[in-house]
């Protein structure tokens, strides 16, 4: 297994009780784990579509970015809880262990699950599916490494397909 490394999820979800849209992502990337929270690298445009989803400022620090999250009822967290992978190359992903995200609906309001990307929806339906029984919407991954959707592109599909209360 040249290049790959075993990842544990070190961060806690972001959720309260009163969230009712949860949006998965795969695992934390390389840079997230470095600066120790979600969609930390610089190119990500996560901030950026969930600041123009909630009509705010793109949060700076990770507690204006758990605020915007929860003022908002939008709880994040991750597909996976381990794994094997190569940097942050969700092809690479294996031996996946996933998170159990049945806590978190337990505790919410959550009724509207969404992947960011198509891994993520794709690990949701083969692991968490079926312990959930609530289907996941996939949207366009927000990762630099679709380069092919332009920012506004992504706000637009992004800001269609989740409904904020």
């Amino acid at each position: 297994m040249t290049g790959y490394e075993h990842i544990e999820h070190t961060f806690a979800p972001v959720y309260d009780a009163d969230s009712l849209v949860l949006i998965l992502g795969t695992l934390p990337s390389v840079k997230s784990r470095e600066n120790h929270f979600y969609y930390g690298h610089k190119q990500n445009r996560f901030w950026k579509v969930m600041a123009d989803l909630c009509g705010e400022p793109v949060p700076e620090t990770i507690e204006e970015k758990k605020k915007m999250l929860l003022t908002h009822h939008i709880a994040i967290w991750d597909v996976i809880q381990s794994c094997d992978i190569k940097g942050s190359s969700d092809s690479s992903i294996r031996n996946v262990e996933p998170t159990d995200i049945r806590r978190i609906l337990a505790e919410s309001q959550i009724t509207r699950i969404y992947a960011n990307g198509n891994k993520a929806g794709e690990l949701y339906r083969k692991y968490q599916l079926p312990l959930t029984g609530i289907e996941a919407t996939v949207l366009p991954s927000t990762s630099p490494a679709n380069a092919a959707w332009r920012l506004e592109s992504l706000c637009e599909v992004w800001r269609e397909t989740i409904v904020l209360l």
